[in-house]
């Protein structure tokens, strides 16, 4: 199945300000988030964001924070627990949901297990996710494949939504990526 940027939309789980510095390779997973989200806005690809509970474990990092002008709140791990995040997600319908976030093995899991109960199909960006501990990660993303998930990265899911050179998305998906 080749994705289509006519058939996908964008969900960032819970990158929030207590929980991410204790993930592995946070860094490095904030800046793929932060490509990939620049590289979504280039394909026109609708943006999302949920938040766990931001009372507790705050907003969404300051990195990431202009891209979204909203977001939705929760307090189940699974953001298909937000009946108003669900509803949006069916409104654009667009069956492909490109999925970044943490955490992995909790948040992340728990959504794609409900995103494919309600007839979507999970696109789990690997490098654009993350755990506080490398097995939870490890075994989360063989989980999700059980599960029905299509796993891939951001250059290249950014390079099958663009599908072809010359465009102006491809420029920016291509300064992007270097």
């Amino acid at each position: 199945m080749r994705l289509e940027k006519e058939n996908s939309q964008f969900l960032m789980v819970d990158v929030q300000e207590k929980l991410f510095p204790y993930i592995v390779g946070g860094e490095i997973i904030a800046k793929k988030i932060t490509t990939l989200i620049e590289g979504l806005k280039a394909l026109e690809i609708p943006i999302m964001a949920a938040q766990q509970y931001p009372k507790g474990l705050g907003n969404t990092i300051e990195q990431l924070r202009p891209y979204f002008s909203e977001y939705h709140d929760k307090t189940t791990f699974s953001c298909c627990g937000n009946e108003a995040l669900v509803k949006e997600l069916h409104e654009r319908d667009s069956k492909n949901v490109i999925i970044a976030g943490i955490e992995a093995h909790i948040c992340v899991l728990q959504t794609v297990i409900d995103l494919k109960e309600f007839g979507f199909q999970p696109i789990v960006v690997a490098d654009a996710i993350g755990s506080r501990t490398r097995s939870d990660y490890e075994i989360a993303l063989e989980r999700m494949k059980y599960e029905g998930a299509i796993l891939t990265t951001v250059e290249s899911v950014l390079f099958e939504l663009c599908y072809q050179a010359g465009s102006d998305a491809f420029r920016t998906i291509s300064r992007l990526v270097k």
